[in-house]
């Protein structure tokens, strides 16, 4: 079995059955094609059913010496094994070479949020008198209120609105649907946005659905949210590296303070794993550790 012709099937089973996105299905099949030019590059001529272990720890040996930092190694290993996951699953191999490999240790990383203070000062930037500042204040509190993911965003459905149940059908990641709260602030400028600037606009065929769209009546993209958010941040002074995520988080991070249950907060946010929902209590914990250093009298 040649490399390419286990990566096809590789791609097939990841977007007709696992239902990954397009950019979800490119990023493993670079993890495969990495390994595949290691070998050629190293004249290895050896098939999937033939890469040892030994082979892999080379590999990632290798791309420690181009200088791929620890995370993207740890990536690039997730690829290959999910990889041979499904090679064993068809029975295209007998022998899972990623069994003994451990991914390459690296710190867990906390993300970036943004304090009350300063969600509200963003949001305060946004010039209400013209049309696309009032679409971008609705933006940035669906965003603030329910925690979406950019993608889920732009992908957000009219018909998915439930404005009197105050929730919003979602779907994530595999296509998985789930209901979120929002807000009653996010549903005012929603409103606003809906009836005093979508109605008018010119809209495309295929996007009468799509909540949020720009001046030509199309879909927003993930970028120009990003562009958005950016110029935003910016005219509110607010200096730290912001993006559509930072919401998300802050959404996470400000629930989690404020008392909310984990496995409320990971049902919200479509976590599969409530591991991936627990970093927000570690950044509970490093508040309170600011709190304790900064007013304890022996601290």
């Amino acid at each position: 079995m040649t490399w390419s012709l286990a990566q096809k099937q590789f791609d097939g089973y990841l977007r007709l059955e696992k239902s990954l996105s397009g950019h979800s299905v490119e990023a493993y099949g670079r993890d495969v094609s990495k390994l595949a030019q290691y070998l050629t590059l190293h004249r290895l001529p050896v098939t999937p059913e033939q890469i040892t272990p030994t082979h892999l720890r080379d590999f990632l040996a290798w791309l420690g010496g181009l200088g791929l930092e620890a995370t993207s190694q740890a990536r690039t290993l997730s690829g290959i094994k999910a990889f041979y996951s499904f090679l064993i699953m068809e029975d295209l191999v007998t022998l899972d070479p990623t069994d003994t490999l451990e991914a390459p240790k690296i710190g867990r990383k906390l993300p970036d949020t943004l304090s009350y203070d300063e969600i509200v000062q963003l949001l305060s930037a946004v010039d209400l008198s013209t049309a696309e500042g009032t679409r971008n204040r609705a933006i940035l509190e669906v965003l603030y209120s329910s925690g979406l993911r950019v993608s889920e965003l732009t992908d957000l459905r009219l018909s998915n609105v439930y404005v009197d149940q105050g929730f919003v059908r979602v779907v994530g990641k595999g296509n998985k649907e789930r209901l979120v709260p929002i807000g009653r602030d996010a549903l005012k400028y929603l409103g606003f946005y809906l009836s005093g600037i979508r109605c008018h606009l010119d809209i495309k065929p295929g996007h009468e659905d799509t909540v949020f769209l720009n001046r030509r009546g199309a879909a927003l993209s993930r970028v120009m949210i990003f562009s958005i958010i950016k110029a935003l941040a910016a005219q509110a002074g607010i200096h730290k590296s912001i993006s559509p995520h930072t919401f998300r988080h802050s959404f996470a991070t400000h629930l989690i303070e404020g008392g909310a249950d984990l496995r409320a907060v990971q049902e919200m946010l479509g976590h599969e794993s409530i591991t991936t929902t627990e970093i927000y209590t570690h950044l509970d914990r490093d508040y309170l550790r600011q709190v304790i250093t900064a007013f304890h009298p022996r601290s």
